[in-house]
């Protein structure tokens, strides 16, 4: 008779983690410009501090198998980052050919907030339904400042608020050049959303989803594998990889802040695009 075996019980738990990290990013709200969007941001009603998750990312093409590589930095969390510590000494003291492969890894700040969709004119079946959004530095202004900021007074509360005294969020993604902006972003007076009433009110803000379980989070092992096999291309089956700079120095945070958040569209001639200016950057969102 066969056996359930510890292997069996890693597969499954394997493809239950892939399956949920697969619905999550297909939850995930997709701007393209030339459209306006109209969200309402929804807090995390049973934990508030996790109503917003600001996350840091390393991408970059792998230096051995070209596949597109992308992980969760520790900084996110205030940890140690090897890939963050390699890439600023490769940068500082690396050879020029060193330096220029250490800037093919792109670092990313975003941050990420549930929302009830009101118009998703590039994918209506997001319309009256939770969705998260993700963002980066531009949008991120506006909202801090109607949280927080100069338009506080004028906002504050009201951008959670799904009544009729609630402000709703206009994303307006525009392109700058050959790339998207979404300076025109805005607060919206305060107004009902058709077909809210108390009871599917509840039921929306109890729909939010656990923002800090979205991505796949790795330890510093397993991201100095990572950097050894698709940095370094070194052997993936050594044992105990340590990264090819040994010396450990933290990277400074001026450091790690230099870059923008910004996208790698899916398109393999659009990645070409990559190396342009940081003002033309700033604030490109994931796909």
């Amino acid at each position: 008779m066969s056996t359930f075996t510890t292997s069996m019980f890693d597969s499954i738990k394997e493809a239950l983690n892939k399956s949920q990290s697969q619905s999550s990013f297909r939850d995930i709200l997709k701007f393209q410009p030339g459209n306006s969007y109209e969200v309402r941001l929804l807090p995390n009603m049973k934990d508030p501090s996790n109503t917003f998750f600001h996350y840091y990312t390393h991408a970059w093409e792998s230096f051995a198998t070209g596949q597109f590589m992308s992980v969760m930095s520790p900084q996110t969390f205030g940890e140690r980052d090897p890939i963050g510590e390699a890439r600023y000494q490769l940068r500082q003291r690396g050879t020029p050919e060193e330096k220029a492969k250490a800037e093919k890894v792109i670092r990313r700040e975003q941050w990420l907030v549930n929302v009830y969709v009101i118009n998703d004119p590039t994918n209506p079946e997001n319309n009256n339904t939770v969705k998260m959004m993700r963002y980066g530095k531009q949008v991120n202004k506006v909202i801090a400042d109607a949280i927080e900021g100069e338009d506080a007074d004028q906002f504050g509360p009201k951008v959670f608020d799904l009544t009729e005294n609630g402000c709703s969020l206009r994303i307006r993604c525009d392109k700058q050049g050959d790339y998207p902006t979404y300076v025109a972003s805005k607060f919206l007076l305060p107004g009902a959303v058709a077909g809210l009433d108390e009871t599917n009110i509840e039921e929306i803000y109890n729909s939010v989803t656990n923002l800090e379980e979205v991505f796949p989070v790795k330890s510093y092992d397993e991201l100095v594998e990572v950097l050894n096999e698709h940095f370094h291309c070194t052997s993936s089956t050594v044992s105990s990889p340590q990264p090819v700079v040994q010396e450990s120095v933290q990277a400074p945070d001026a450091d790690l802040d230099e870059e923008v958040p910004m996208d790698f569209p899916n398109d393999k001639k659009e990645e070409d695009k990559l190396t342009v200016p940081d003002d033309l950057l700033e604030g490109l969102d994931d796909l």
